[in-house]
């Protein structure tokens, strides 16, 4: 990939997906940049060694969902239900479409329990939001566009709730400072309820784990 104001060959790994990535000035020879990044094969592997480990949706696999732990329970039989009992997540149905179907389960917790809070927040900021919607993002947890649609990421359900909140506070305080200024930090604080400072750094801490949950590899 050439940038336009690189003035170095990169090599870089992304720790939410192991993938590797070489950044190229913009005149950089394409041949000798790929023979240098031959020669990082070492680092690369080292680097994918020390990422988290992959953890399927697989029966037997414990997950913390909104501050509770669920084990996924599968038993053979038609039903394609995924039903929620006290601590178990069981299914039915073909073995083979379980992952999917428990990922789908997550994101309408996770779309149900974040389009709740932020309505909370809203309500406190005295603010409208367009509309609440989940993805998959590899960057970033959560984002506010100025046409006040917010979007998360739906693994924030795995996280604590507590570091879950005050993601959600960070981006409601957008639909009032759209910039990471000191009003808004201000806001999000206010609106929180306490510093939001720990959230940031048990994500930038903790948060690639939570890519690495629901991956074979």
């Amino acid at each position: 990939m050439r940038h336009p104001t690189a003035r170095h060959i990169r090599l870089s790994l992304d720790p939410a997906s192991g993938r590797a990535k070489l950044i190229l000035p913009r005149r950089a020879a394409l041949k000798a940049a790929l023979a240098w990044a031959e020669g990082k094969t070492g680092w690369l592997a080292a680097q994918r060694e020390s990422l988290p480990r992959a953890q399927p949706f697989a029966p037997g696999l414990t997950m913390t969902v909104a501050d509770d732990p669920l084990t996924i329970e599968w038993r053979a039989g038609s039903s394609r239900r995924v039903v929620r009992d006290s601590d178990a997540l069981r299914l039915s149905g073909p073995i083979e479409t379980l992952p999917r179907r428990v990922e789908a389960w997550l994101r309408r917790e996770a779309l149900d329990r974040l389009a709740a809070e932020t309505q909370e927040f809203a309500i406190l900021a005295d603010v409208a939001v367009a509309k609440v919607a989940v993805g998959d993002p590899r960057s970033r947890w959560g984002s506010c566009a100025s046409s006040g649609v917010i979007r998360y990421s739906w693994r924030l359900i795995l996280a604590p709730g507590w570091v879950r909140r005050a993601t959600v506070a960070h981006e409601v305080a957008h639909r009032v400072h759209m910039n990471h200024g000191a009003a808004f930090h201000a806001l999000v604080a206010d609106l929180l309820g306490t510093d939001p400072t720990p959230a940031r750094h048990w994500l930038r801490t903790n948060g690639t784990a939570l890519h690495w949950l629901g991956r074979s590899s």
